[in-house]
Order: structure tokens, then sequence, then C-alpha cells
């Protein structure tokens, strides 16, 4: 019986000394494992209690604390699963009871040097013990500053397009902006920022994917829906206006929703990795039209008429929508116009703008559109 204790102990050591591998010296995704495991539970957990209220406000301030928390839950599941296999392993060596062996285990591990059984026999689980517990901290330690700067990377361009879009983000109202503060030129290097910024969050949240559940500092700002948003930006430029710069919209349109596929087969998320140009989608044509409202009212060109553009908008979207929407019901995301349902009935947020102030003229707020503004593009178009 002692012999299949220690067969079992060193299983768990050797399986528990894998797992922190494999999540922070491995630069790939290994999956079912430990660590994801308890990540996992980590977030449900805060997820159910999110659940509980209705505002998104209260939700995100839950939330915010899944993603930490859950790094810190692995390290206390790996010096648990540790400190059980080294017990065993003591155990099965017959020179002290169960509890003995815990509080030897437990005197190495974390290097406390309290309990010594004085057992020759005892010494290497003593000294590997002794080993494990300050390297499974010290390799944590030298995992978060990695993972934080990769936080601190993809936060910046959140904030930037926060500043120039308004929060939460969306397509149209990035066009639109553009278009009212005559910068429209300048759109091909949204687009080329985007593009690495893409290639950039595709490598570190696949490599590191607790990244994917990290909620920035404010409920509006969200990395997937401001990528998202982007995304609807240059699928309706090129849309409406095929014969400015399309080449670089089309690259950073297939680097976009690239990455939202790598994330997704990181999350075992399903989705059809070839669609047709004239597969449907959710987006109804009613709010692409609410829409192109938006960006007219600023004074955004078209070359078509949104009758003329929708097909090739929904064939764009159709690469990258379904993604987007079940990575964004994941990670219960802002609810953004355009970004899908979620798991509660709460309406959909506005953009967030300042109030536009003049002199000499009556305050508006800087993204009012009229209340009929679907039916003007129904009948314009």
């Amino acid at each position: 019986m002692r012999t299949i204790w220690g067969v079992v102990g060193g299983l768990i050591v050797l399986g528990t000394f894998m797992s922190e591998v494999r999540t922070l010296v491995v630069p790939r995704v290994f999956r079912p494992g430990m660590s994801n495991m308890l990540g996992r539970v980590v977030y449900v957990s805060f997820q159910f209690l999110a659940n509980r209220f209705d505002r998104y406000e209260t939700k995100d301030r839950i939330l915010a604390y899944a993603g930490p928390l859950s790094v810190v839950a692995k390290l206390v599941g790996w010096l648990g699963s540790f400190l059980a296999g080294y017990s065993m392993l003591n155990f099965s060596l017959g020179a002290l009871d169960l509890r003995a062996s815990i509080r030897e285990a437990g005197s190495s591990l974390f290097t406390l040097g309290f309990a010594s059984a004085d057992k020759s026999r005892l010494n290497a689980i003593d000294f590997c013990a002794a080993v494990t517990g300050p390297v499974s901290i010290g390799l944590l330690v030298g995992y978060l500053p990695a993972l934080y700067a990769a936080y601190a990377r993809r936060e910046t361009e959140v904030t930037m397009l926060e500043a120039r879009a308004g929060g939460p983000a969306w397509g149209p109202e990035i066009l639109a902006r553009y278009a009212m503060v005559n910068l429209n030129d300048q759109l091909p290097d949204l687009y080329r920022g985007w593009e690495r910024w893409t290639a950039d969050v595709s490598e570190s949240h696949t490599s590191y994917p607790v990244l994917i559940y990290f909620r920035s500092p404010r409920a509006q700002r969200n990395w997937l829906i401001a990528l998202l948003a982007v995304l609807d930006a240059a699928a309706l430029h090129v849309s409406f206006n095929p014969s400015q710069n399309v080449g670089e919209i089309r690259m950073a349109l297939r680097s976009g929703y690239v990455t939202l596929r790598e994330i997704a087969r990181t999350e075992r998320v399903p989705y059809n990795p070839d669609p047709s140009p004239d597969d449907p989608i959710v987006l109804t044509k009613e709010e692409f039209l609410y829409g192109v409202q938006r960006m007219r009212a600023q004074g955004y060109e078209f070359e078509r008429t949104p009758d003329e553009a929708w097909p090739h908008f929904q064939g764009w979207r159709v690469n990258y929508e379904a993604v987007a929407y079940a990575l964004a019901y994941r990670i219960d995301a802002v609810p953004a116009r355009w970004s899908g349902p979620r798991r509660s009935s709460e309406a959909q947020i506005d953009v967030i703008t300042p109030v536009d102030r003049q002199p000499g003229k009556p305050q508006k707020a800087a993204d009012e559109v009229p209340a009929d503004a679907v039916a003007d593009a129904v009948a314009d178009a």
C-alpha cells in the first residue's frame, strides 16, 4: 500500500512540475491541464457572482479580479499539489506516519526547516522539496513582468482609440470622427498600427491565455470591443470606398480576424474557418443603416450607396462576427453597439463622448444622432 502511495505521489509531483513549466516557461498553450482548470474555476466563480447584478459597471468591477486572482490560484494550486505529492512520497518510505510526513514535506517545501525526521532515506525528498518551493515562486515572479508588459502594450492602443473614437468603441464612430476633424487621410496609419497590434495580441494572448480575461482599467474600454470596432471601420471603409487604400485595409482586416480565430482556438470556441461571403450575419441592415447615418451626419463621403455597400460589408463581417460575438459573450465584454448578446438583458451602451461646446452655439452631444436616423438612411438608400 505504501508503494502505491509513493507512485501516486511521484506522479503528482511530476505532473505539477510539467503543468508549471508548460504555463510559465513554454510559449504555447496546452489544454487541458491543472493550471487551466484552476483558472477556469476562478473565472466561473466570479462570473457566477457578477451575473447576480444587472448594472454593467458592477459586473466589470467584480470580473476585474478574476484574471489576476486566477494567477494567484495557480500558484496556490501548484504548491498544494507539491505538498501532497511530497507528503505521499515521505509516507511511502515508512519512516513517518501521515501527519509527520505532511509536516516534513511542508517544512522542506517552504524552506522553513522547523521539522526534520533525521532519516537519511528522506534526505533526497527533502532536498527536492526545498528546491521546488523557491523555484515555483521564482518562476511566477519572472512570469508576472512579461504578463503585465503584454497587458500594457495592449491597453495603450485601446486607450488611444478611446481618445479618438469615444467609448465603448464602435466602428461607424471611428469613421465619423475622422471625417468630422478632416483626418480621413490618416486612416491608413490607424489600420497599419492595428495590424501590428493584432500580431502582438495574437502572440501574447495565445502564449498567456489569462490575458484574455484581464480587463481594462475603465468599464467602457475593452480590447475585444476595440478590435471589433476597428474591423468594422475597415469593413465599412472598403465597402463604401473601394478605391481608397484597399490593400492596407484588406491586410488589417485579415490580420484582425486571423487573430480572433487564433484566440478562439486557444479558448476552444468553434467557428467556421472558411465562411461564404453570402452567409448571413447577425447584424441587421437596420443597425447597419443607423451606423451609416452617424457617419453621414459628420460628413463622411461615400462612393457607393448603402444598398450597394451592404453585401460587401456583410461579406467582410462574416469572417469575424461569430468569433467576436462568442468571445465577447465569454468574457462578458462591455455591451457596445454591434457586439452581440450578453448573459443578461442589459441594453447596449452608446458611445460616450463629451459635449460639443462652441462659443455662440447651443450645447449638443458630439455623438447625437437624430431619432429618425434609420428612416432617413433607408430613404436615401
